[in-house]
C-alpha cells in the first residue's frame, strides 16, 4: 500500500511538471537544457573586422595568399574525381599522403613514422585534436601573447585554461622570465607558433632550444603550430622543437597546406607526434571526421612534391615584406618591429594617440583601409595587425591612404 502511494505521488509530480511545461510553452516561456557553459568564454576572434567591406576599401586583414592554388594540384584533384576516388578510405589519410607528410617534415629535423601522421580537415582541426588528446578540464595552457585568438577559444572548449604570457614588445620573441613567472604545478602544455601569426616573429634556434628546455623542466607538452614554416625571411629559418634532445618525445607538430601552397579553402592539415599521442588523435579523428575527402588526398600528395610554383609565392611575399615594413615604418606615430616570417606585420600605433580600436575604426571610415585591432587578442592592446597577403598595388595604395589620413590629424 505504501508502495502504491509512492508511485501515485511520483505520477502526480510528473504530471504536474508536464502541465507546468505545457503552460510555459503556451505563454511563450520555453525552458530548454543549458548549453555548454564553456561557450560563454569563447570569443569570435577577428570576425568583427574581417567582414568584407566595399570594393573601394584596401584590405590588410585576411591571412590568405592572393594566389590561385598551383594548377598541378588542381589537376590532380580533378583526375582523382575522374578515377572515382569518392568512397571511404583510410581514416588517417592514404599511405602515400602520410608518407609524403613524414618525408616533408624531415627537412625540419622532424622524424616521425608515416603511421604517426593524421591528415585533418584543416590545421585548426589538427590543433583541436592535439589539445583534446593531451589536455583535461582544469589544466593550464601557456600562450605566447598576443596569440592567434583561435588558440584561446580552442583551449577553453576543452575545459582547460589559457594563460597568456606576454612576449617581448621590441621584437615579439619569447620572454623567458615571464614564462617562468606564469608556469605552475597546474600547467600542462605550451603552444608555440613560429613563424607567428599575428606578430611575424620567427623564433631563433637558440630560443627554440630554450623553449624545449623550459618544457622539459616543467614537464609540459609542446604544441608546435608550424603552418607558416615555408614562409621565413631569416637565415636560420623555422626550427622545430624536435631538433633538440628531449623535444620529439613531448612535441605535437601541427601544419597544413593552406598558407604555403595557397590552399586555404581545401581545408587540409596534418598532425604528428609521439605514438601514444597519435593513438589518441586517431580515436578523436575517427569520431569527429572519419577522414578528409578521398579525392583531395592525391592532390595534397602532389602539392608536397612541388617546388618551383611554391618558390614563386615565397619570393613574392619576401618582396612585399620588405616594402610594407619600410612603408609602415615611415608613417607618423607608428613603430613596426621587422617581420621575420609569415605574411603579417604587427604595428605599435600608440604614438598616434589612438587606441587600436579607434585606429582600426577610423582607418576604415576615413582612409578606406581595413586592419585588425590588436586588443581583439589578449596582450595586443595598442597594436594593429596588417596582412601583406595582397598585391603590391594594394600595399602602396593602402599606405598612402593611411599617410594622408594620419597627417591630416596632426
Amino acid at each position: 500500500m505504501l508502495q502504491n502511494n509512492s508511485l501515485g505521488e511520483k505520477n502526480h509530480t510528473r504530471l504536474e511538471s508536464q502541465f507546468n511545461k505545457a503552460i510555459s510553452v503556451l505563454e511563450g516561456d520555453v525552458h530548454l537544457p543549458e548549453l555548454n557553459p564553456n561557450l560563454d568564454h569563447v570569443g569570435s576572434g577577428f570576425a568583427a573586422f574581417l567582414a568584407p567591406p566595399g570594393p573601394e576599401v584596401v584590405r590588410f586583414t585576411v591571412g590568405q595568399p592572393d594566389f590561385d592554388t598551383p594548377q598541378p594540384i588542381v589537376d590532380e584533384a580533378k583526375a582523382a574525381l575522374d578515377r572515382g576516388e569518392t568512397a571511404y578510405t583510410r581514416p588517417q589519410g592514404s599511405e602515400a599522403l602520410c608518407s609524403a607528410v613524414a618525408n616533408h617534415l624531415t627537412q625540419f629535423e622532424i622524424h616521425v613514422e608515416s603511421d604517426d601522421v593524421v591528415v585533418t580537415p584543416g590545421c585548426k582541426q589538427a590543433l583541436l585534436y592535439g589539445m583534446m588528446a593531451v589536455m583535461a578540464p582544469g589544466d593550464d595552457v601557456l600562450l605566447l601573447s598576443p596569440a592567434w585568438p583561435s588558440y584561446d577559444g580552442m583551449v577553453r572548449l576543452t575545459g582547460a585554461n589559457p594563460i597568456h604570457v606576454p612576449v617581448r614588445r621590441d621584437n615579439y620573441h619569447p620572454d623567458f622570465s615571464a614564462l617562468e613567472q606564469h608556469v605552475t604545478a597546474n600547467t600542462k602544455a605550451i603552444i608555440i607558433n613560429s613563424p607567428n601569426n599575428p606578430t611575424g616573429a620567427v623564433y631563433s634556434r637558440e630560443e627554440t632550444r630554450q623553449l624545449v628546455e623550459f618544457a622539459i623542466n616543467h614537464d609540459l607538452w609542446i604544441l608546435d603550430d608550424m603552418i607558416y614554416s615555408t614562409l621565413v625571411w631569416t637565415d636560420e629559418g623555422y626550427t622545430s622543437p624536435c631538433a633538440f634532445d628531449g623535444g620529439a618525445e613531448r612535441t605535437i607538430t601541427i601544419g597544413g597546406w593552406s598558407k604555403g601552397w595557397a590552399m586555404t579553402g581545401w581545408r587540409l592539415g596534418w598532425i604528428s607526434g609521439p605514438t601514444d599521442v597519435m593513438t589518441g588523435v586517431k580515436k578523436i579523428n575517427v569520431s569527429a571526421a572519419t577522414h578528409v575527402p578521398t579525392f583531395l588526398m592525391p592532390a595534397a600528395t602532389k602539392a608536397l612534391s612541388l617546388r618551383e610554383e611554391i618558390q614563386v609565392m615565397e619570393a613574392a611575399f619576401a618582396e612585399r615584406r620588405t616594402v610594407i615594413h619600410r612603408a609602415f615604418s615611415s608613417l607618423p606615430g607608428i613603430v613596426v618591429p621587422e617581420p621575420e616570417g609569415a605574411f603579417y606585420i604587427l604595428c605599435d600605433i600608440t604614438g598616434t594617440g589612438m587606441t587600436d580600436i579607434e585606429f582600426a575604426t577610423e582607418a576604415l571610415e576615413q582612409a578606406k583601409v581595413q586592419v585588425i585591432p590588436g586588443s581583439l587578442m589578449k596582450g595586443g592592446e595598442g597594436l594593429v595587425r596588417v596582412s601583406y597577403a595582397t598585391s603590391m598595388e594594394n600595399i602602396h595604395e593602402g599606405v598612402e591612404r593611411l599617410r594622408t589620413w594620419l597627417e591630416s590629424r596632426q
